[in-house]
């Protein structure tokens, strides 16, 4: 029955897939999990913000190569030490041909310091956003913030009429499931207008016509339909047989077979992004089992780690596309460095001792929490830790789910034991700090707390000196990776597989920009 059921959710998708489209470039792509939400300030998620940036714009967007390029905003500076001022994009429209002027930006801005935000840690020394003229804002921070326009990449602006009338003043309320009318509607500025959203069924998006950039973006969609398609099987039937144009993640064992198939062509690059397991090592008590809290034990957490043989998971689960991590930040991201990069040994043996130094001679249980349709092979990545964890006498129960449950519980901070990954859209390692390793971070389910950690985090936010910023940052570095409280495990490398009459470049923080696509 089960198999049953799982082939006629295969065959509804590609008769979603397959269904005929008025537009005349009409692109399809899949990929194993929807968008968790359209409210632009609800959820900081890659695939949520992807879909989110095709129909919202911030004030500085990024280039293919990553850099800084006007968006709503044409120029920003600092006039002050403590005021950067913005020069808006006169004209541009939204969706439904309201003005965008200061006033929303001022509102977008308040609305994602909001409480329920997800994007709050992105802003945290702001202190006031002004309206100077329609077309003039000024930012005040805290103290000098030379980083500032790195940081508001992903803050969307919206239109605060639109907002007020629809009852959106305030994010939605992701984490108690809150359903408002900007979770299936929206409103932005940007190059789609969101036509259709049927969560986890399909969206459809339309052509901006009246975009600001349209006539230097070179890009000729006339319509995105997306349908997500979690069996890997599936995704790549549908591309092979052309009822998909771009699949996001292919399943890395089908990559050679789809390099092979005329007609089609396989991008490949390294993400922005690091995958590791987190560990409750605050509380008294687990919640999935019972007994004390062995993650509580930096030797409990040390052993665990020198348990996970990397090399084995690089070449069997992920067939070479990984990079082994010793930090929970990838190349590409001030802070980074090699020597930072180095792992501890893989040494089931000391792992073992480990555990008998800390009590735990005959083991414990706990539980994995880990997603099946988020990262490559996330689930098989989860279920080659159960193992190698099992050598060395720890018995982890593995429940995989759905990313929109998965991310769900993380900010409750009620998982013993599970599975993240991290991009870093700022190009920062404050970024890492402020959302996972500071005591208040929102994605920061450790429990972990230092601080001097705290103390570094809010500094870093308002040094001007580079060098002594950067050694602000090593030092962080360096108190997070000696916890443990984080178990790193790859750099993902990702591939995208499209038609080979589809032009679109691969984007390191594997977030497609389908304004940069083009049928040949």
């Amino acid at each position: 029955m089960r198999r049953l059921m799982l082939c006629g959710t295969a065959m509804a998708a590609v008769l979603v897939l397959a269904a005929p489209a008025d537009a005349a470039n009409t692109l399809r792509w899949a990929s194993q999990g929807d968008a968790l939400t359209f409210d632009p300030h609800a959820q900081n998620e890659g695939p949520t913000n992807t879909a989110n940036q095709q129909v919202y714009e911030p004030l500085i967007n990024r280039n293919e190569k990553l850099e800084m390029v006007p968006g709503l905003a044409v120029a920003w500076e600092p006039i002050e030490p403590t005021v950067w001022e913005f020069k808006l994009r006169e004209g541009v429209k939204y969706h439904d041909g309201a003005d965008f002027t200061s006033e929303d930006v001022v509102f977008s801005f308040n609305r994602a310091q909001a409480e329920t935000s997800n994007f709050k840690e992105y802003i945290t020394a702001v202190t006031e956003v002004k309206a100077i003229d329609d077309y003039t804002v000024q930012i005040v921070t805290e103290g000098p913030h030379p980083l500032l326009p790195n940081q508001i990449t992903e803050i969307m602006m919206m239109d605060k009429g639109w907002a007020d009338a629809n009852g959106v003043a305030e994010p939605q309320n992701y984490e108690q499931g809150e359903e408002t009318f900007a979770v299936r509607n929206a409103n932005g500025t940007g190059p789609f207008t969101l036509e259709l959203r049927e969560p986890d069924v399909r969206t459809v998006m339309k052509k901006n016509e009246g975009w600001w950039g349209l006539a230097d973006s070179g890009h000729n969609i006339d319509e995105i339909i997306y349908t997500p398609i979690s069996n890997p099987a599936t995704r790549v039937a549908a591309l092979l047989s052309g009822e998909v144009d771009f699949v996001l993640d292919p399943p890395l064992q089908d990559l050679e077979r789809i390099k092979n198939t005329p007609g089609l062509a396989v991008q490949q690059t390294a993400q922005i992004r690091t995958i590791f397991l987190g560990m409750d090592t605050a509380s008294d008590s687990l919640h999935f089992t019972e007994g004390p809290n062995p993650f509580k034990d930096p030797k409990v957490r040390q052993a665990m780690y020198q348990a996970i043989d990397i090399d084995a998971i690089q070449q069997k689960v992920m067939r070479g596309l990984s990079v082994p991590a010793g930090i929970i930040t990838p190349p590409g991201v001030n802070g980074y460095t090699e020597e930072l990069n180095g792992r501890l040994p893989y040494d089931p043996d000391a792992a073992k001792a480990l555990l008998v130094e800390a009590g735990y001679a005959d083991g414990f249980t706990t539980q994995l929490n880990c997603p099946n349709d988020r990262y490559n092979n996330d689930e098989a990545i989860c279920q080659a830790v159960v193992g190698m964890l099992g050598k060395i006498g720890i018995t982890v129960d593995l429940l995989a789910e759905t990313k929109s449950i998965h991310f769900q519980k993380l900010p409750k901070k009620e998982l013993d034991f599970y599975m993240l990954g991290w991009g870093v859209p700022t190009l920062d390692s404050h970024y890492v700090f402020n959302f996972l390793a500071a005591t208040e971070g929102s994605w920061n389910a450790t429990g972990f707390s230092d601080p001097r950690m705290d103390e570094l985090t809010k500094a870093m936010e308002t040094t001007v000196d580079l060098a002594e910023r950067d050694a602000m940052i090593a030092e962080a570095w360096d108190i997070l990776k000696a916890s443990n409280a984080y178990l790193p495990l790859h750099h993902q490398v990702i591939a995208w597989a499209m038609s080979d009459k589809l032009d679109l470049p691969i984007e390191a923080q594997d977030s497609p920009q389908f304004s940069w696509a083009k049928f040949n």
